[in-house]
């Protein structure tokens, strides 16, 4: 029936696993060429959000999380049987931000290792919860220019 969390937990459990090895495994800093020149698994901390902007403002970001959480969950239950792509872009935002808010909670920190160099720009390093989340966004885009153009053609 709400297979939606299912989606959501499976991101929450393949980010925080990714986070677990990363943590055990490699000193803060520490970098793994996997791709040389282009991609490589780097141990980081990110105490603020993306790009690392907001530094050190936890309560805040618990606040905004927790908001998040529950308009996204408010969402997929008003939504979410009405169009699957919906219901999976809403999933995979739940799991993103619920993976990052778990490290705040628990660390004060996200814990952050994907580390792309594109065209001679090093990408902020991120992690799998971010990835859903910017995955989600897009989706949720695609949903909404959608449902625009079918109610543009009534």
């Amino acid at each position: 029936m709400y297979w939606y969390y299912l989606i959501a937990l499976i991101v929450i459990g393949i980010d925080q696993l990714s986070k677990w090895i990363i943590v055990k495994n490699m000193e803060i800093y520490e970098q793994i060429p996997v791709i040389d020149g282009f991609f490589y698994i780097t141990s980081h901390r990110n105490r603020g959000a993306a790009w690392g902007i907001l530094q050190d403002q936890m309560i805040f970001f618990y606040i905004i999380t927790v908001i998040v959480i529950i308009g996204i969950v408010y969402f997929l239950h008003k939504y979410g049987k009405d169009s699957i792509l919906m219901s999976v872009s809403l999933s995979l935002i739940l799991g993103g931000a619920i993976g990052n808010f778990i490290d705040r909670l628990l660390h004060k920190e996200v814990i952050d290792f994907l580390d792309f160099i594109i065209f001679t720009y090093d990408y902020p390093i991120f992690n799998i919860a971010d990835s859903a989340l910017v995955i989600g966004v897009i989706l949720l885009m695609i949903v909404t220019f959608k449902e625009e153009k079918r109610k543009e053609t009534k």
